[in-house]
């Protein structure tokens, strides 16, 4: 596989509004996002974004970024624009890595990458178990509903914002982060919205509806989404705390 990562990010968030550019620990978030990406080693990284501002702090960091426009209904729609632009038909693998999840470990997005060495999977996502009972109940948390075919691998089944499934057992957060086939991108991105996509408002479900199979990696938790401004104070407390921990390190080593 060749993959290429991108990174969707959007000015105009309802809750909390530039949070691309909202400063964590002297930087600007989408640059976090950008650099967890970078250490994953998985391939080049561009940020897609819908606004100058953006491209311009990216490009302060040292990355790579490009314009989109500024009405894509969807993360998903932004990066094909990108993907279009930016690259050859050399990328056979896109990795969809949101830019609001700015404490996503590397090896998640390893992870789920190497969904896609069994070539009948088009595309990878990941899940963590569900701890909380109230996150259980919760309709912003969105659930997987799959079967498992390994110790940290299941096969989507369906994806749903109601406790699902029903009964005694686990339940599984799904996380935002997506790897596709190329050409089950470019097949996705062409579908009109399906009816079970515009009922729960989850994209994904447009792609089983239309027979494409998603695979999920099983992962220990579930990272921090920045979609509010206590989600955003929650981040800042993340990078002091990991900060600390790297300086105590430091000077831990011997000289």
């Amino acid at each position: 596989m060749t993959p290429l990562v991108l990174i969707p990010a959007r000015m105009a968030a309802s809750r909390l509004p530039g949070k691309p550019l909202a400063d964590i620990a002297g930087e600007p978030m989408i640059v976090h996002v950008w650099r967890r990406a970078v250490e994953s080693d998985l391939g080049p990284v561009i940020v897609a974004a819908d606004h100058p501002d953006i491209v311009q702090a990216e490009g302060r960091a040292g990355g790579r970024a490009v314009l989109t426009r500024a009405d894509h209904p969807s993360g998903t729609d932004r990066i094909a624009e990108a993907l279009s632009g930016v690259e050859s038909r050399a990328h056979d693998v896109i990795v969809n890595f949101q830019g609001d999840l700015p404490t996503v470990a590397p090896h998640v997005l390893r992870q789920t990458a190497a969904l896609l060495d069994d070539p009948a999977v088009d595309i990878g996502t990941a899940v963590a178990p569900i701890t909380d009972p109230q996150e259980g109940e919760a309709p912003s948390v969105v659930k997987m509903v799959g079967s498992q075919h390994g110790p940290d691998r299941f096969r989507a089944l369906y994806f749903t914002r109601a406790r699902a499934p029903w009964g005694e057992g686990p339940l599984f957060h799904h996380i935002g982060l997506y790897v596709w086939r190329r050409a089950a991108l470019e097949r996705f991105v062409a579908l009109p919205p399906s009816v079970l996509e515009r009922r729960e408002r989850l994209e994904q479900l447009r792609a089983l509806e239309a027979g494409m199979r998603i695979d999920a990696a099983l992962v220990d938790d579930v990272p921090l989404g920045v979609d509010t401004p206590e989600d955003l104070e929650k981040a800042r407390v993340f990078f002091s705390e990991e900060k600390k921990q790297k300086t105590f390190v430091a000077l831990s080593r011997p000289k």
